[in-house]
């Protein structure tokens, strides 16, 4: 099974319980964080084909995890930024493919995850 991954990164538990279950009825992989410093070590153990990111979270912030995540290596993952925050520059800054604004829409959701994992190169461990 190849399906992409999508890391979910969001302190709100509800909001991070139902993307996964959005994400997980069309067939993707799912690994979850609920702050920037968990996502890193997420990304560490298993490199992701999209990340969804919260932008205000306790511990470390999404504008903080996409600075660190830049830096390594495996920095290259694409970023949708959902955030309550309803300031796209600060997507931008992060270097975001997209911004949706809290409450989201769940087809637009899917057609930017979608977007971005039909465009990445499968993984060559098979």
């Amino acid at each position: 099974m190849n399906n992409p991954l999508v890391l979910v990164v969001d302190d709100d538990p509800d909001i991070l319980e139902a993307i996964c279950d959005i994400l997980e009825v069309e067939d993707y992989r799912v690994v979850k964080a609920r702050n920037g410093l968990e996502a890193l070590q997420r990304v560490e153990a298993e490199r992701p084909d999209a990340i969804l990111l919260d932008l205000m979270m306790p511990v470390m912030d999404g504008v903080a995890f996409a600075h660190a995540l830049h830096e390594r290596p495996e920095g290259d993952v694409p970023i949708v930024v959902i955030s309550a925050d309803g300031n796209p520059q600060r997507a931008a800054a992060v270097g975001a493919r997209a911004f949706l604004a809290k409450p989201f829409d769940i087809d637009t959701l899917l057609a930017h995850v979608g977007a971005i994992t039909s465009e990445r190169v499968p993984h060559a461990d098979a």
